[in-house]
């Protein structure tokens, strides 16, 4: 199976799942609250996740954990202006994590080259006109409400039938906001007013999502808390929100990638990126048929060994 994955308009075409990594320029994210805080730190840190594999740089200054409080504009824009400068200065591609059409616009400015909104444009009602305006491309995630009361929202008769009814009209209201469709990226939302049982649900029918959606799916399950359950201890305790937990992320970035998502979102890169490789030349072996050749994926010369960056 090798299912298009979509092409998203002003971004390169990679000819696999791609690798977005993680850095949150925050004293409270969920997994790595504070590690990152430093500007010179959170620079750094994107400039490594690019050399172990990541295709993209997701850089956000407002946690989205349960129960986060929302962060005053000014500080947000204090935080992740600089690191976005500094990364796309380097040569990085660079996306910017945020609810507020303000810091979309300005990051944009600094070299940002696409916008990743948890709200899906909801929670400001500027970012749709802002985006439209800016000509980037736009990640629509599946969403609720603030993160504050999120998990008393995690109620569904049909997890995915709902998921997909809510999401498309975000994405058709994106559209009918001036977003070019070839721009638009769909998220489901793992862990967003969500319990691990509906999250695994997704994760399931993660090829019905694509092909009902009609977007690209970005796929962001890295250290998420369905996957502490999964891993729970004989006890029922969850493995706490950090390495223990990539293994598992690295399960669902495979997962994904076979599914046909165009991207997945990690906080630890390098085994997403192997996993996605390991899946593309899965996938090219079966189309090519079995043996070595110029078009194996396992012969010398095609350039997958090297790939990483």
């Amino acid at each position: 199976m090798n299912p298009s994955r979509g092409h998203v308009s002003g971004l390169p075409q990679w000819n696999r799942c791609a690798v977005m990594g993680v850095v949150n320029v925050t004293p409270d994210s969920f997994s790595d609250g504070g590690k990152w805080f430093d500007i010179e730190v959170a620079v750094k840190r994107g400039l490594d996740l690019v050399s172990e594999g990541a295709d993209l740089i997701d850089v956000g200054g407002e946690s989205t954990r349960p129960g986060a409080s929302r962060v005053e504009e000014d500080e947000e824009l204090r935080r992740v202006l600089p690191v976005v400068r500094s990364l796309a200065s380097e040569g990085v591609l660079v996306s910017v994590d945020t609810m507020r059409a303000t810091v979309a616009e300005q990051a944009l400015e600094a070299g940002a080259v696409m916008v990743n909104d948890v709200s899906g444009g909801l929670a400001d009602p500027r970012m749709v006109p802002a985006v439209a305006s800016a000509g980037v491309p736009f990640v629509v995630m599946h969403w609720r409400g603030q993160s504050i009361d999120m998990n008393n929202r995690a109620v569904y008769e049909d997890v995915t039938t709902e998921v997909v009814t809510e999401l498309r009209s975000s994405l058709d209201r994106a559209v009918a906001g001036g977003i070019a469709p070839e721009r638009i990226i769909a998220d489901p939302g793992l862990g967003f007013a969500k319990k691990a049982y509906h999250d695994l649900c997704l994760v399931a029918e993660l090829a019905r999502l694509r092909e009902e959606l009609g977007h690209p799916l970005l796929v962001a399950a890295s250290r998420k808390r369905f996957l502490g359950r999964v891993l729970a201890d004989p006890d029922g305790s969850p493995v706490p929100p950090a390495r223990e937990r990539d293994a598992a992320t690295a399960a669902v970035t495979a997962l994904a990638a076979r599914e046909g998502a165009w991207a997945v979102r990690v906080h630890e890169v390098r085994a997403s990126a192997d996993a996605v490789r390991v899946v593309h030349a899965v996938e090219s072996a079966a189309h090519a048929g079995t043996g070595a050749s110029a078009g194996d994926p396992g012969a010398e010369g095609n350039g997958i060994a090297g790939e990483r960056r």
